[in-house]
């Protein structure tokens, strides 16, 4: 319940922020993302150095990276929904008539949102008569905050442990947060992107056409 709230209140004060100061969230969006990749390429880089000029290496550097992975999957997939980049095939909907069309675009957006919503915490179906849904992210990351589970090779260094009184592996939910907050994220984006259909300020969740689209920008660059 402590983390739904959370992430409630962080929406809130995204909400807020974004409509004062997008540029600033986008930067920041991009910023994360690009730390993350450029942290997973490091690690993998000093790896391969260390494994095979100094016969060494960091043991766990193959789960690290496995989770800076994940965290950009799931932090992406909102940013592709909020800059129209997650890329579809939409030869068949293009064929429908104008006033059909909106519909199942916004029906697609709406699906979207459901796919987020049932993914972040299913609880809420079983007042829907599926007696047998439960669980969702946050019910999952709840569960390894509560227990404390720890990575299976990332450890604290040992000062840290010394200093803070720390268990000697990385907690699970440290890691897993991003579980229930790429989720939100997504819910989110996909809900602005509903409502931008709605206003016609949007066309589709996805981008069908992007090269067409990177051509139409750039013509008067190719033309010289």
């Amino acid at each position: 319940m402590g983390l739904t709230i959370a992430i409630l209140i962080f929406l809130v004060l995204l909400f807020f922020v974004e409509r004062a100061k997008p540029d600033l969230v986008l930067r920041i969006e991009e910023n994360i993302l690009a730390s993350i990749l450029a942290l997973m390429t490091l690690v993998s880089f000093a790896q391969v150095i260390a494994r095979y000029g100094f016969n060494t290496g960091w043991g766990g550097a193959l789960e690290f990276t496995r989770i800076l992975f994940a965290w950009l999957i799931l932090f992406g997939m909102s940013y592709g929904i909020k800059t129209k980049s997650h890329l579809g095939v939409d030869a068949l909907i293009r064929l429908l008539p104008k006033k059909v069309f909106k519909p199942v675009a916004l029906f697609g957006a709406a699906c979207s949102i459901l796919y987020g919503v049932i993914l972040l915490s299913g609880d809420w179906l079983q007042y829907l008569g599926a007696e047998q849904a439960r669980g969702g992210a946050i019910f999952y990351w709840s569960k390894f905050f509560q227990l404390g589970i720890g990575l299976d090779d990332l450890r604290y260094p040992e000062w840290i442990q010394e200093l803070f009184g720390t268990q000697e592996r990385v907690q699970r939910w440290i890691a897993y947060i991003i579980l229930p907050l790429g989720l939100a994220l997504f819910s989110y984006r996909c809900a602005q992107a509903f409502i931008q259909i709605w206003r016609d300020e949007r066309e589709l969740m996805i981008a069908g056409h992007e090269a067409e689209d990177l051509v139409a920008e750039n013509i008067d660059t190719l033309k010289e």
